[in-house]
């Protein structure tokens, strides 16, 4: 099906009008809608996925670029409050799981309806992330960092003209992290679900569990192999798992699927 620009925020690469849910999906520092696109075809019909489109990525290309926390939140819920209109869950992926918190805050305390699940991949609870100066570094050290998470291709980085807008992306978007701390206010209520690979130099098992932190609900963890970006390698296990933790019944209408937990 067409890709449909739903706002300047959100894609929705499959339409489902008949799906009892919504999977929100927001990348990582530096990526685009388009980290989950391959989703799409995995998730079952009872899924629609919408994923979130930052300003300057992919077909955003050119728009100024935000770094903060705050106006990131606030401009996002103003755009989903339309798609509210049933069950959803969210998924963030290292910096996008920061904002995926703030985000089901922001529509809770809005009055729109909180999400069923946050999912958090890769990344330590917002209270517990270190600080950090990469945004501060010069072009080399962001390079070097990028590398060390793996997930960028050295070609990429190595072209000139590639390596001057990645770069431009990345260091807007750690600015924006490494500022943000946790906004006051009440945590979340509903279960969260930690995701992480077994060799991310960013978290462990251990304090993955300080997610407990953000939420009155269940909190649980799982790790899969690979690094920072297990995600790509690991897609239809992590959906798996993803559907189990939603409805098992969403899952045994996607298989056949990993067997795995």
């Amino acid at each position: 099906m067409k890709d449909t620009v739903l706002s300047p925020w959100l894609r929705r690469y499959r339409t489902r009008p008949g799906a009892g849910a919504r999977l929100v999906c927001l990348p990582h520092a530096g990526g685009g809608a388009g980290a989950f696109r391959s989703w799409a075809s995995l998730l079952p019909a009872g899924v629609e996925l919408l994923c979130v489109q930052y300003p300057g990525r992919e077909d955003r290309f050119g728009e100024p670029l935000v770094d903060d926390m705050g106006e990131v939140v606030s401009r996002l819920a103003g755009e989903l409050a339309p798609w509210l209109d049933r069950p959803y869950a969210l998924f963030g992926h290292s910096m996008g799981s920061a904002v995926a918190y703030e985000l089901g805050r922001a529509l809770r305390d809005g009055g729109a309806p909180g999400p069923e699940r946050l999912f958090a991949s890769g990344r330590r609870a917002p209270a517990d992330a270190p600080p950090g100066r990469v945004h501060l570094a010069d072009d080399d050290a962001i390079v070097s960092e990028l590398l060390r998470l793996g997930g960028t291709e050295e070609e990429v980085l190595a072209d000139p003209g590639l390596r001057e807008a990645v770069l431009e992306l990345v260091r807007n978007d750690y600015r924006l992290i490494e500022r943000y701390r946790p906004f006051p206010g009440p945590p979340l209520d509903c279960p969260v679900s930690v995701f992480l690979g077994d060799t991310d130099p960013e978290v462990d098992a251990d304090n993955a569990r300080k997610w407990a932190e953000t939420t009155t609900g269940r909190v649980d963890v799982q790790v899969f192999p690979g690094d920072h970006f297990y995600l790509a390698p690991r897609r239809e296990d992590v959906i798996a798992a993803l559907l189990r933790r939603l409805d098992p019944a969403l899952l045994a209408a996607s298989s056949p699927w990993p067997s795995t937990p």
